[in-house]
C-alpha cells in the first residue's frame, strides 16, 4: 500500500500544540502520522454533516481529516477534545 502525504491546516496545528499534558499530545501526533501508512484505519467514520470529512479517535480527542486519494494526500483539519471538535 502507498504512504500518503500529511498535510496539517495552521489552525489544527495550533489546536495539537495547546493540547495538555505533552503524553497525549505525543498519542494524537502518532495517531495522526498513523494515518499516513492507513488512511483509513478500523474505527475512522465518516461525519454526517460532511461529505469528505472523516474522524479519527484519540481517546477523548478526535482527528477530522480529508482524504484525496488522486494525490495521495491527507490533510488534518481540526483536533480537539471530543466535546468541542464538532462545533
Amino acid at each position: 500500500m502507498a504512504v500518503y502525504n500529511l498535510a496539517v491546516k495552521k489552525s489544527a496545528a495550533k489546536e495539537i500544540e495547546s493540547i495538555e499534558p505533552a503524553a497525549v499530545r505525543r498519542r494524537i501526533v502518532a495517531r495522526i502520522r498513523a494515518l499516513a501508512a492507513e488512511p483509513r484505519p478500523a474505527g475512522s467514520e465518516k461525519l454526517a454533516g460532511s461529505p469528505d470529512l472523516l474522524r479519527v479517535r484519540q481517546g477523548p480527542y478526535r482527528i477530522l481529516y480529508r482524504i484525496d486519494d488522486a494525490e495521495q494526500r491527507i490533510e488534518i483539519v481540526k483536533v480537539g477534545h471530543r466535546r468541542e471538535v464538532y462545533r
